[in-house]
């Protein structure tokens, strides 16, 4: 029985990617069939909870239990797909024959999100699926609309605005594409030449390696649909490099998981969230990816800023020349790797093509090069590898989705979407907008907590994004906002995910790591508020206010990590100089919010805060030269 349901959990993972590409690839359309995008969702769902539940047993190995849950979850959701078409003709009938499969089928999918994908996502799955069900008895402003049982089941079951909806659709698809992308980067060679290249460039410097940990972290996580996958592939090389050349542990499982968790805001394809926020605004993606240049290239200035003045308080040199790649023989080994993501960036940019295909298309070349380059990728354990290990990867992004479809269908099927929003409202009208903005940040922070990058997007984009807009907030900085908070919950104590999962490669102490890592992502916490106040951080503006938001804003990046790593003094005066500076890098920051986001005034302050940076330098440089 242990063998059968080890080989029925392979087979799942392994569908999940193979059938994923031949509905990307139109299949059943060149075939003749008649299959809505909503039945291939409820065909992946099923995939997901079966693969889910056999691939964390409740024993050291799956057994008779976990093959029972997994084809009941198949069954509970293919049976929605084969009878799809039909409800759509007898939607007034809601017999057992409908529901009882349903909820079979939810009940079951939520036992898969526990196993795979934390506790914190489950718990709030089930409130929610709990509220939808007693909310009608709860008081003032939480009172929800009573759906008989039968008709709320259905509705999460089956409607396409709740568990088969948008999400699920874009997780089966978008996120599908890349996370194969990913996989096949791992296993071509394409993420260590990155990281070759990486350390090329960067190793010599001082704090080489934490600088190599940015810049390759960077790269790879913005193709990465999850940071935790970013600091697995990435920090099992920073993280030792930095502690051989005297990084502390917790610093160094600081920085990659401040690094890898900016992949994910950063374009092309910020974790695959550029194309869910460019669904729900109904808007170009380069308009998202555009909008977020700016404050990305402002997150990695401020954390590059800050490792050097750490290395440089701390004496710390870089690797060793003799020891490091040539750059000219990493790029000679590894060149044709560009060509896959060059292809990528013309086929989404310049031709404004079908994410989903632009990326199987990207993997498809990304393939082939790689084969050309060494035959180990065609070997049957590599095949294997890429799709049961890519439905494998697939797996806890499925389910979260899923299960942030649950969470998308009780707000509309109970109103609490709308009851948060008047919420929010008279907290904005009592206590000012600031403070309001504040609440949402937090609320961000505290609904995030465990969750996948895209995941947290599109529950927070539905909960706390239509606030923000009716409150005035135009629509691209209200979702960016809740992005930025929503994901900095994995660098937030006391469930800095990302932090934990980085401090267990370095070997450091949990807490610690995550406290330091908080004070690394110092930028992204102010960001978010200065994009809001000021559009034009994120380009929407004239050439002048976006030019000057630019400015300001990077000088004030730079202000904000003297702030945080301190200009070597020590003791009262070391924290009055950092107070000092931090309200500096406010002060420069919000210039533009309270002089005028074209006013050339707004620039004096970052330009002053420059001459002081000059002068800083050359007088540290002068010390260092008459010392003897």
């Amino acid at each position: 029985m242990k063998s059968a349901a080890a080989a029925v959990r392979d087979v799942c993972l392994g569908l999940i990617p193979l059938i994923g590409i031949l509905w990307l690839m139109d299949l059943p359309l060149h075939l003749g069939w008649a299959v809505q995008t909503i039945e291939y969702v409820f065909v992946a769902a099923g995939l997901a909870v079966a693969g889910g539940i056999l691939a964390k047993p409740y024993r050291e190995q799956a057994g008779a239990l976990e093959l029972v849950f997994a084809l009941a979850g198949i069954a509970a959701w293919w049976w929605a797909a084969w009878n799809y078409d039909d409800w759509l003709l007898d939607a007034a009938n809601r017999g057992p024959e409908k529901w009882l499969p349903g909820a079979i089928g939810i009940l079951l999918m939520v036992e898969g999100m526990r196993r795979n994908c934390g506790l914190s996502i489950t718990l709030l799955v089930i409130v929610f699926l709990v509220y939808g069900v007693v909310g009608h008895w709860l008081p003032g402003a939480l009172e929800a609309t009573e759906s008989p049982p039968p008709r709320y089941i259905l509705y999460l079951y089956s409607d396409a605005n709740a568990i088969p909806g948008i999400v699920l659709r874009v997780g089966s698809t978008i996120v599908l594409a890349f996370i194969l992308m990913g996989k096949i980067m791992e296993l071509s060679g394409a993420s260590r030449f990155f990281t070759d290249g990486a350390l090329a460039a960067m190793g010599a410097r001082r704090g080489g390696p934490a600088k190599v940990a940015i810049v390759s972290s960077s790269i790879f996580g913005t193709v990465n649909g999850t940071t935790v996958g970013n600091i697995m592939s990435t920090g099992i090389v920073t993280i030792p490099l930095m502690k051989r050349t005297g990084f502390p542990p917790h610093y160094a499982g600081a920085i990659e998981a401040v690094a890898s968790n900016g992949g994910q805001l950063a374009p092309p394809v910020m974790g695959t969230t550029a194309f869910l926020i460019a669904e729900f605004l109904q808007v170009d993606y380069a308009e998202v990816a555009l909008a977020a240049i700016l404050p990305a290239l402002i997150y990695y200035i401020v954390l590059f800023i800050q490792v050097d003045r750490f290395s440089l308080k701390s004496g710390l040199t870089g690797i060793p020349r003799a020891e490091l790649p040539k750059g000219r023989d990493v790029l000679a080994a590894g060149w044709i790797f560009l060509f896959p993501l060059a292809l990528l960036m013309t086929l989404l940019f310049y031709y404004g093509y079908n994410a989903a295909k632009s990326a199987l298309y990207a993997a498809a070349l990304m393939f082939v090069l790689g084969a050309l380059r060494d035959r180990a990728i065609l070997k049957p354990a590599a095949i294997r590898d890429i799709f049961v290990g890519g439905g494998g990867n697939l797996i806890p992004l499925l389910l979260v989705c899923g299960g942030a479809g649950i969470v998308i269908g009780v707000l509309n099927v109970s109103g609490l979407g709308l009851q948060l929003v008047i919420v929010l409202e008279q907290v904005a009208s009592q206590a000012g907008f600031l403070v309001m903005l504040l609440a949402t940040a937090l609320i961000a922070i505290i609904l995030g907590m465990g969750m996948p990058t895209s995941a947290v997007y599109v529950v927070l984009s539905v909960v706390l994004a239509p606030a923000l807009v009716k409150l005035g907030v135009e629509p691209m900085p209200a979702h960016l906002f809740i992005f930025y908070f929503g994901l900095l919950s994995m660098l937030t104590p006391p469930v800095a995910v990302a932090s934990f999962v980085a401090a267990g490669l370095a070997g450091s102490n949990m807490w610690r790591t995550g406290v330091t890592g908080l004070k690394l992502a110092a930028s992204a916490y102010l960001l978010p508020f200065l994009f809001i106040y000021n559009p034009a951080l994120i380009g929407q503006g004239s050439a002048l206010a976006i030019a000057i938001a630019a400015v300001t804003a990077i000088v004030s990046g730079g202000v904000l990590a003297y702030a945080v790593e301190g200009v070597g003094r020590q003791g009262l005066s070391g924290l009055a100089t950092g107070v000092g500076l931090f309200a500096a890098a406010i002060g420069i920051g919000g210039s533009t919010v309270w002089l005028g986001a074209e006013s050339p005034a707004a620039l004096a302050p970052a330009l002053l805060a420059l001459a002081g940076w000059v002068v800083y330098n050359t007088r540290t440089q002068q010390k260092q030269k008459a010392r003897p």
